[in-house]
């Protein structure tokens, strides 16, 4: 399957599909913690993006990779103009977060996290965990290199957009 014919099928598919290697992988629906924590997360992003250029997308969105693979992460911020087409995929985000199930874990930590950090926009790669309070942060540092840290227990995670956002482990397992 083409990207073009791949993108043709997606606007009408009542199934989300994620396009690796010319195959459309159909997608599974989440559980109701993990729906919940993408939501908190979206949540606290969309507030911090009020009043900048930035937009937070959830699930419906797709990411395009300079190489052609289309993933639907969880959560999707991009800065910048928007676009004045309509359009079914962002390829500068500067933020990304996939909240692990049991299905997607291994995939989210490997291959998701190599294909983002061949985005040139991308500066933050979040994988959150839907079982314990735990995340795991990777991030680009003013020299282009990638850094990994696990995170539990800190009291606020410094994101590098919107402009001046943060989160907190507090913030992502809120009332769960």
């Amino acid at each position: 399957m083409s990207v073009e014919e791949y993108l043709e099928f997606e606007k009408d598919s009542e199934v989300r599909h994620e396009y690796v290697g010319g195959v459309a992988y159909a997608m599974t629906g989440g559980s109701g913690r993990h729906n919940r924590i993408s939501l908190n997360i979206a949540r606290k992003l969309a507030d911090g993006a009020e009043g900048t250029s930035c937009r937070v997308y959830m699930s419906d969105m797709k990411v395009s990779i300079p190489d052609r693979p289309f993933y639907y992460p969880d959560v999707i911020v991009v800065c910048g103009e928007e676009p004045e087409h309509p359009y079914y995929f962002v390829e500068d985000p500067c933020l990304i977060v996939e909240v692990t199930s049991p299905n997607t874990e291994a995939t989210d930590r490997r291959e998701k996290l190599e294909a983002y950090k061949t985005l040139p926009t991308l500066m933050e790669y979040l994988i959150v965990s839907q079982n314990e309070e735990k995340l795991e942060r990777h991030f680009r540092d003013e020299n282009d290199e990638w850094w990994r840290a696990e995170l539990a227990n800190e009291a606020e995670i410094p994101l590098p957009c919107p402009p001046g956002a943060s989160l907190s482990l507090e913030d992502i397992y809120e009332n769960l």
